[in-house]
């Protein structure tokens, strides 16, 4: 049996950094299960399509996230990424 998730892992980055928005590359990269280079590559496409922010504080990021942002896939964009969010992320 060939192992798949309904999510990508951009989803994934993404529903990380909603539950700590201060968390380190590292940090995300475990919670997914990929490597820190993929992490950044992930984090920068976010950035790049406007779903999140960094700012830098001191020596490390904080993420702003844009949940109002449309989804990306043509059939789901009628719906925010906050909606994934809300359903998926787990915030406690």
């Amino acid at each position: 049996m060939s192992e798949w998730t309904f999510l990508t892992h951009h989803a994934h980055v993404l529903l990380e950094v909603a539950k700590n928005q201060d968390a380190t590359v590292q940090q995300i990269a475990e919670g997914v299960g990929i490597s820190t280079r993929s992490a950044v590559s992930i984090l920068n496409d976010l950035e790049t399509a406007g779903y999140l922010e960094r700012e830098r504080r001191g020596r490390r990021n904080h993420y702003v996230l844009h949940p109002e942002q449309p989804m990306r896939h043509p059939s789901n964009a009628t719906h925010a990424v906050d909606e994934l969010i809300q359903a998926l992320a787990d915030l406690r």
